[in-house]
């Protein structure tokens, strides 16, 4: 299949002119290519695409943040994760299908752009082992998000500064530690989904159903979270800061702690009698809608880039028994048709805390554990392009009076 372009096909998708065309080649935007027997030059699909995206950007977003260095508009290229045609892709894999098969280690492996397993020698955990009883002692009055807030930061030069391991490993071991913090326990190297069902007890059938939660959550494109950890990456902090950053940032009941509000609506439902379930629905999209100031929805349904219904979402109750699970899936379909609106990766994510009976707030632990892959591929990719984050803003306030300037 050609992949190539002439230059008039180019020019066309670009919305331009062929001047203005060769005037990209020429600055080195875009690049033509010379192919054997043939006069004319091509240029390759995929970046004049990239190119189409990014003048479209420029155009949205104003040319003050363009032209300054290293400032750019909040609209970062990214190599990592796609959301495409209400479909989500890490590095070109759909994540339904990495869902099936793969578990959040070699998930971070793609996410990473890593080729080999980076295994970590056992002496990299002997140093932090004998600090972690009195780590849990000092923050054992705390709830997950915040012992790992708290125990992050005081490991970032220990691992930053340890010898003779790459980068890979090092992304590996934060995810280990990540693991450590957010479940109160000594860090080891056991696979992710195991060490969760062991902490929480699970059945090989519930710790299936965890590993396609981890995959699922591992990344979503430049959410407030992602974000946030590249913005702080791109100021040169190191990766425990960067993580803290992530977790801050997560921990809003408009991001990761959506699953708080969604366990505590979907909890009171399964214990109102099935005859008055549609009813507290109402009531409950009612007093949010009331009360908090947004269109009228209920916590867990719904997403801006997924208009037909967030596939991670749908993906995660699929895993779900429908018989076994009966009561959870009336109330999802009680809601959905209250609504007009889909379940989302929230929904979805206290459907499995609540099947494995789990304690509230597991959902937002196995989001933020998904979630540092991708935060670390994203902290990658902003240290690879050397850029500092530094959107410019639009001011719209008061100007100062003309006679006093």
């Amino acid at each position: 299949m050609d992949n190539t372009l002439t230059a008039r096909q180019a020019a066309e998708l670009l919305g331009v002119s062929l001047p203005t065309l060769y005037s990209y080649v020429s600055r080195g935007l875009l690049q033509s290519q010379q192919h054997q027997g043939q006069r004319a030059k091509r240029y390759l699909k995929e970046e004049v695409l990239r190119l189409l995206a990014r003048t479209s950007d420029n155009k949205r977003a104003g040319g003050a943040a363009e032209s300054a260095i290293d400032w750019g508009v909040p609209v970062l290229e990214s190599k990592i994760t796609q959301v495409k045609n209400g479909k989500l892709y890490y590095r070109g894999h759909a994540v339904d299908e990495l869902a099936g098969t793969h578990t959040l280690e070699q998930t971070a492996w793609i996410l990473w752009d890593c080729e080999a397993n980076p295994d970590l020698p056992q002496t990299c955990l002997t140093a932090l082992i004998t600090l972690w009883p009195g780590f849990l002692d000092l923050t054992a009055h705390l709830p997950p998000y915040e012992r790992a807030v708290s125990i992050l930061p005081l490991l970032a030069n220990t691992v930053e500064e340890m010898p003779d391991i790459h980068t890979h490993q090092k992304a590996m071991l934060w995810m280990h530690l990540m693991a450590a913090a957010l479940l109160g326990v000594a860090p080891d190297y056991q696979t992710f989904h195991q060490k969760l069902a062991a902490a929480w007890q699970l059945d090989e059938e519930q710790a299936e159903l965890i590993r396609a939660a981890l995959v699922v959550s591992a990344d979503h494109e430049l959410n407030v979270s992602t974000f946030t950890v590249r913005c702080v990456t791109s100021a040169g902090a190191n990766m425990g800061m960067a993580l803290v950053a992530g977790l801050a940032a997560l921990s809003g009941p408009k991001h990761g702690g959506e699953s708080l509000r969604v366990s505590r609506m979907l909890r009171a439902a399964l214990v109102t009698p099935r005859c008055d379930v549609s009813s507290f629905l109402s009531k409950r999209l009612h007093n949010h809608d009331a009360h908090e100031h947004f269109s009228p929805r209920l916590p867990g349904f719904s997403h801006p880039l997924y208009p037909d219904g967030d596939p991670r979402g749908a993906l995660l109750m699929k895993t779900l028994d429908r018989k076994k699970h009966a009561d959870l899936f009336a109330v999802a379909d009680l809601a959905e048709h209250l609504t007009g609106q889909k379940l989302n990766i929230d929904f979805g994510l206290v459907a499995v805390e609540i099947a494995c009976q789990l304690p509230p707030g597991a959902a937002q632990i196995l989001f933020a554990l998904g979630r540092t892959a991708g935060w670390i591929a994203h902290a990658m990719e902003q240290v690879d392009t050397g850029q500092l984050i530094r959107p410019r803003a639009r001011y719209v306030g008061k100007f100062p009076d003309s006679a006093s300037v």
